[in-house]
């Protein structure tokens, strides 16, 4: 990281007293503020709105008709978007026309899927951030960029039948969505992190990851349908973006603060036993 953990520590403090009557939250306050948290969400939206939503389209626009449509369903589900909108957005990135997208070349589509790694690479950077790791070296982490970001595109093609089960029932789908959501953030926080933190430390960040995001994907249900009109009878067809960039930025605070919290609550004395949690780089994370 650019900057000591200590440096950092000295200048965004937590009030002596909260530390002394709830320790716990006095940790948890402290680290949030240490990891800049809503500086990370930030970044981590608009390298997603500027780099990861594009190859999406551009990837639906190559696909079978089959794959579109699942593709569409499975958004709709996670935003809570109707049709109207979801074609707002997409004629933002394809120009006036719609099908343009059809013509990318294979030049094209290498060109946006490395660029839609910078989403990647943010998120490496929270990772890092959260657990006070130094930054890892490019050349080592450069494949773990393109394999996360090719297992996220997958994951959300299949948001739309996991949250109703395979249509077997919607409480249940909620469940399985937000176990394979955990289980994909915990996977996520290893494979960015290079290894460097063992597997079950993690588990704390990826389990409120994994609820988090699904709290999320069930009131995008029922606030982002109003929003999205109401924004688009003010805004026109850039009202859908403005909605949509600031879900983004709430989706990842709610992901980088689960995967900051993570870290003190594996750090916490009875979890650490049972997570066999390494001690805390130079043993300043306790205040």
């Amino acid at each position: 990281m650019s900057e000591p953990q200590e440096a950092r520590r000295r200048r965004f403090t937590v009030p002596r007293w909260m530390h002394r009557h709830t320790p716990l939250l006095g940790r948890v306050l402290d680290q949030i503020a240490v990891v800049r948290v809503l500086d990370c969400a930030t970044r981590l939206a608009a390298q997603a709105f500027l780099g990861a939503l594009p190859a999406l389209f551009v990837i639906g626009a190559l696909a079978p008709q089959w794959l579109q449509a699942q593709l569409v369903a499975s958004i709709r589900s996670v935003l809570g978007l109707q049709d109207a909108a979801l074609d707002q957005v997409r004629e933002v990135y394809a120009g006036s026309d719609p099908t343009a997208l059809a013509g990318t070349s294979g030049v094209g589509l290498v060109v946006t899927l490395l660029s839609a790694t910078a989403c990647s690479r943010a998120l490496q950077s929270t990772c890092e951030r959260s657990w006070h790791l130094p930054k890892a070296a490019a050349r080592l982490a450069a494949w773990r960029w393109l394999v996360w970001l090719a297992v996220w595109l997958t994951a959300l093609l299949f948001q739309g039948p996991l949250q109703t089960a395979f249509g077997v029932s919607r409480a249940l789908g909620i469940v399985l969505a937000a176990v394979s959501g955990m289980l994909l953030w915990w996977w996520t926080q290893h494979l960015l992190l290079g290894g460097r933190v063992p597997w079950l430390p993690l588990l704390p960040g990826a389990v409120l990851a994994g609820a988090g995001v699904q709290l999320v994907a069930l009131g995008s249900r029922i606030y982002m349908p109003g929003a999205v009109e109401r924004s688009m009878r003010e805004f026109g067809a850039l009202g859908s973006v403005f909605v949509l960039l600031s879900w983004l930025i709430g989706l990842f605070f709610v992901i980088t603060t689960a995967i900051a919290v993570g870290y003190v609550v594996a750090h916490e004395p009875w979890p650490a036993r049972r997570l066999r949690t390494p001690a805390a780089p130079g043993s300043t994370d306790t205040p």
